[in-house]
This record gives structure tokens, sequence and C-alpha cells, in this order.
């Protein structure tokens, strides 16, 4: 098998999207697996994922990439509220998908709108994964603190790290540090200095997606 774009129909019932992104293999002695998926305005290859993607594999891990249903249902746009639901059930398949394949402890995550719908999936299913890996979590929408997204924190039982830009408009690291004190599960905020909601910047393009590998690999092994 090689690294390849992936698509996945089986077992799907009427109105379901298949399990759809680009799986990168273990490169050495298997880790694991992880699924990590991307935010509102994005897809399976924005630079971060590819990137966190790549050195997963480098270290052990078969990671898949995937776009999430609302995202095969149409190019570009946003997600509907109504269909989130749908969006955790496409992860929840990717999720099994690579358990069926690869075994080994699963792993979860994604960038904002896609971390928050994974958070979401494992509250309520807590056996699903061994960890979520959440990058630039939209605690709020921009402008609108009070609008926290908080309500599910509670219930999340499994080792979770939250990546936050400290320039980021939904969340500061004060915010976001009280809502990781929510989770009742392990639970740690890595603050990248300087970034914005993209994470991403010239400055830390090179070192970042390494950087947060290696931690999450620190911080799901304590």
């Amino acid at each position: 098998m090689k690294n390849a774009d992936f698509e996945l129909f089986a077992d799907l019932e009427p109105g379901q999207a298949p399990v759809r992104g680009f799986l990168h293999l273990a490169q050495s002695k298997r880790a694991g697996s992880i699924v990590l998926t991307h935010g509102a305005g994005g897809n399976t290859k924005a630079p971060l994922l590819v990137a966190l993607c790549e050195r997963f594999a480098a270290i052990g891990f078969n990671a898949l990439r995937c776009d999430l249903p609302f995202r095969q249902r149409r190019a570009t746009g946003p997600p509907s509220p109504s269909n989130a639901q749908k969006d955790q059930d496409g992860l929840r398949r990717a999720v099994a998908m690579m358990k069926e394949r690869f075994g080994g402890p699963a792993f979860l995550g994604g960038v904002s709108y896609g971390g928050r719908q994974a958070s979401m999936l494992v509250a309520d299913a807590p056996a699903l994964v061994e960890g979520l890996l959440l990058l630039s979590y939209p605690l709020h929408p921009p402008g609108r603190a009070a609008q926290l997204r908080t309500a599910h924190l509670p219930r999340l039982q499994v080792p979770t790290l939250f990546v936050s830009g400290t320039c980021d408009a939904f969340g500061t690291a004060a915010e976001l540090e009280a809502a990781v004190k929510l989770i009742p599960g392990r639970a740690r905020l890595i603050s990248i200095e300087g970034a914005a909601h993209g994470l991403l910047q010239k400055s830390n393009r090179e070192e970042l997606p390494g950087k947060i590998v290696e931690e999450f690999q620190r911080f799901v092994a304590t």
C-alpha cells in the first residue's frame, strides 16, 4: 500500500458520505493511527493538515486527513449548523475505518470547526479514541466572547491537547485556559506566540508542525 487519495464507500446508509481524504502510511514502527480534519473554510488540502500528517507518518502513525461530509457536498462555503451531526458521524466512520485497517491506539483531531466536531463526538463516545488534538479551537465567534462553545467540555474524558495562537480572535489564551479547566480528563493548552487562527506564519511554518506532533506524542504517552 502507498500514500494515496482515499475513498471508502463500504457499508454506507442512504444519505451518508463516504470516508474521503488522503492516507499517509507510517514510515517506521507503528504507533497507532490518527484522523485529522479541516476547519469551516478549508478542506483536506490545508497546508497545516498536510504538514502534520507527513510528520505523524514519519514517527509511526498512519494518518488520514479527511474531508468532512459538508465539504464533500460542496467545494466552498461554510457548514450549516443543522449538518453538524452528519459531520460528526463522518468522523466516527473515519476512525472506525482506521481502527479496522491498522489496529492499535486511535486518535482524532482537527482545525477549528473540525476540531470542535471531533471533541463533541468524543464527549458522547469516549471509547472511540485514546486522545484528541484540537487546533485553533473556536471557543467563541470573533467579538462575541459571551457565546462560549464549552457545553460539552465537562464530558470529555480522553487526553485532550489544545494548540492555539495568542492572537486568535476565536479565543484568548486566558479564555482557553479557563475552558481547559472544565475538562475532567487530562487536558493541556499550548499557546503559539503571535499566531492567529491559522497558526502557520512565515516565522514558524517550518518548525511548527513538527513541534505540534512531538508535543502530542509526548502528551498522549504520559
